[in-house]
């Protein structure tokens, strides 16, 4: 049996800033071929495209030169909430995703199934040591079981959840790409949790993942114990997103087709190509077979061109 399923809503920093692989400006990295080299946006340009999201097809990155931006101490944290008040929290994010605009503020909520109930994970954001009146009161007026918001470095705020809460667990992950959040599309992926009871896009510059056109990435991620159970909670997780992804098309969100596409981080580990880099996918596999004629880099897995 499962002991923790989650599915998180919504991001932070990128709708302010923009997406990492729209900060790098140079990757420095040995070809199949043994043979070091470099790629920017005007050096082996084809390359340095098909590095920004296209894993490791083309080569091993030993450096890479990043875009810096100025960080000031912020404000959030990490605030906890009992089935009791899942409610309400369902009701506070679907009204914040409709009403907020400051692009300094942003929320993960994350729906939780741990020993045996479910819960959330509300991880609040804002760019700034304080945010404006009232901004955030539709969370934190709701009862909660835990909280440490409080005005912090950025590397606190990034601390605050833990980073080995998955070990010791076999896991999958699986995505849809959407518009937008309406309550009922989140009531639907509280569902999907329940079974088991006992502006980020605007800077785009490019790459291999193609995020011109703005998609807010869903992330389920199903976690258990045991090799025995690997097929059914794959098949699990496979539905789920299917049920998710045909409310959000029944609500009018457009995003069937070839324009669902899929954020490769979140995306299954059998997720089609096409799915994740629509119309650039031939221009990938040209790259791949310039840089990797006799396909070296297939021993290092993961999604291949």
């Amino acid at each position: 049996m499962p002991l923790l399923n989650r599915t998180e809503l919504m991001s932070w920093v990128e709708e302010l800033l923009e997406l990492t692989i729209d900060t790098v400006t140079a990757f420095e990295l040995v070809l199949p071929n043994g043979t070091l080299t470099t790629a920017t946006e005007t050096k082996n340009p084809d390359l340095f495209f098909g590095l920004k999201g296209g894993f490791n097809n083309f080569g091993i990155v030993t450096k890479f030169t990043l875009l810096a931006f100025p960080q000031g101490q912020v404000w959030g944290g990490l605030q906890t909430f009992t089935a009791s008040n899942l409610d309400k929290v369902n009701k506070a994010t679907a009204d914040f995703v409709a009403n907020v605009t400051d692009p300094k503020a942003g929320i993960i909520t994350t729906y939780n199934f741990l020993l045996g109930q479910p819960g959330v994970s509300l991880l609040m954001f804002y760019d700034g040591p304080t945010p404006p009146a009232g901004l955030f009161d539709r969370f934190t007026s709701i009862p909660h079981f835990t909280s440490d918001v409080s005005t912090r470095s950025f590397l606190s705020l990034v601390g605050v959840s833990p980073s080995d809460a998955t070990y010791g667990f076999r896991g999958a992950f699986n995505t849809v790409s959407l518009k937008t959040y309406s309550l009922s599309l989140i009531e639907q992926v509280l569902n999907q949790t329940k079974p088991f009871l006992p502006s980020m896009t605007k800077r785009s510059k490019g790459g291999a993942y193609p995020h011109d056109d703005f998609l807010a990435p869903l992330n389920l991620y199903y976690a258990w114990v045991g090799e025995e159970h690997d097929e059914w909670y794959q098949e699990a997780l496979e539905e789920s997103t299917r049920s998710i992804r045909e409310q959000a098309i029944a609500e009018g969100q457009d995003i069937g087709g070839s324009k669902q596409i899929k954020y490769g981080n979140y995306a299954s580990a059998t997720e089609d190509l096409t799915s994740i880099y629509g119309p650039n996918l031939e221009r990938l596999r040209e790259i791949k077979t310039k840089c990797d004629p006799k396909n070296i880099m297939r021993l290092a897995g993961g999604y291949r061109f």
